[in-house]
């Protein structure tokens, strides 16, 4: 997909005929509504100056009475190795384990790097399409692709620079000690770009959960930078390393509200006093998880998880590559799936469940507040044609503009 907007404005502007969510409606003490109106919105520097009643005869841009909402972030996905953009293929049954996938992954490395700079910005140009803006990239270092991949996928945030921002984790896809990783995770843990210490399954491909989450976060610290792990394994292991984690982060403060644990599918198979307890430690740890949703069969305890306090993240992972052939690119439809998965059908519920598209702000606050979007606010919105947040989370609502930054961008 190319770039689907076109630049409208920057800098210094004004829009008008903004729909905004103003107030839930109620019967009987229960939410039945939305209520919005127009708006005029004031874009200066990258910021929301203003939010002023609506001015329908001034020369600002028009929005056309499009709802206004918070643009969306995607907090786990890998731009670097798509295949979108190439050729159609489905999932291969032959290779079913991840050590499988890194044999295969080191075949097919010299050849993805060839293309990977513009397969990166198509699939970016795929997530703007749906109206997100930022993204947290996870990036492969292992001794095949070395730091190309970071190279390649800087090459493409580079060219996006004005219409989408991304963190980035270093990510040894091939195991630490697995391959030769480790000095290259300490080659990259020196880049000022790079935010996060990436990891994956420590027992099962490392064999060792101490050795690789010692390594992962005296990394992290030395480097000031977050720490984001792949965690696949289910069971003992997958919880064992889950509250290694948490004690890390409780002895470490400077990892707290910086340490993510990505999948963490070993969360899908607790029963429900298990779960409260491990959401406990992980908000004690201020430990986040980052979920894909759904995964295979893999039904995760978000709202357990929320209940407790704890950070849950949402993001696309793979998008139509070799480890998945699903992913729409979509994180409205993230929220949509969401919202059907665990039962968020009514009109408070759905405005709720928009946070996991936007990664926590929703336009009304629990008592129908409105608490976004006010002067000073980030300029990174996008307009869609929805009423209210509720419907854009049910439909999937087509999303009209993005902007980044202040950038204005409007569909071609």
């Amino acid at each position: 997909m190319q770039f689907p907007y076109q630049l409208t404005a920057k800098g210094k502007y004004s829009l008008k005929n903004v729909r905004l969510e103003t107030g839930f409606e109620y019967e009987n003490e229960e939410v039945i509504g939305t209520k919005t109106d127009l708006f005029s919105i004031d874009i200066e520097d990258g910021k929301i100056k203003a939010v002023k009643t609506n001015e329908p005869a001034s020369n600002a841009i028009d929005a056309k009475g499009y709802l206004m909402l918070p643009a969306f972030r995607d907090m786990h996905i890998h731009l670097d190795k798509t295949l979108y953009g190439l050729p159609w293929q489905a999932l291969s049954p032959k290779r079913k384990t991840v050590k499988d996938m890194i044999a295969y992954e080191q075949e097919i490395i010299p050849e993805l790097l060839k293309t990977s700079v513009e397969r990166a910005e198509q699939l970016i140009s795929l997530q703007q399409h749906y109206g997100t803006h930022f993204a947290r990239t996870h990036f492969n270092i292992d001794p095949t692709s070395g730091l190309k991949s970071l190279e390649h996928l800087e090459q493409a945030l580079q060219n996006k620079k004005d219409s989408f921002k991304a963190e980035l984790v270093a990510f040894p896809q091939h195991g630490v000690y697995y391959t030769e990783s480790a000095p290259l995770m300490k080659d990259a843990a020196q880049l000022k770009s790079v935010g996060f210490i990436g990891g994956l399954d420590p027992l099962s491909i490392d064999g060792s959960i101490e050795k690789v989450m010692d390594f992962t976060v005296q990394l992290a610290l030395d480097h000031n930078k977050g720490i984001d792990i792949h965690l696949h394994e289910v069971g003992d292991s997958g919880m064992k390393t889950i509250n290694y984690l948490i004690d890390k982060a409780i002895e470490n403060p400077a990892l707290q509200g910086k340490t993510f644990v990505s999948h963490a599918f070993a969360l899908a198979h607790l029963s429900q006093k298990e779960a409260d307890q491990i959401a406990e430690r992980l908000a004690e740890g201020k430990v986040g998880i980052a979920s894909s949703v759904p995964f295979k069969k893999t039904i995760m305890p978000i709202p357990t998880l929320k209940k407790h306090g704890v950070n849950v993240l949402i993001g696309n992972d793979n998008v139509q590559d070799f480890w998945s052939t699903f992913g729409s690119g979509s994180m409205l439809q993230k929220a949509n799936l969401i919202a059907e998965l665990y039962g968020y059908a009514t009109e408070f519920a759905l405005s709720r469940a928009l946070q996991f598209a936007t990664q926590s702000t929703v336009p009304l606050d629990e008592k129908g507040k409105q608490q976004w979007p006010k002067a000073g606010d980030e300029a990174a919105i996008v307009l869609t044609d929805a009423s209210c947040s509720a419907e854009a989370v049910s439909r999937i609502s087509k999303i009209e503009a993005l902007m980044n930054d202040g950038n204005l961008f409007w569909r071609k």
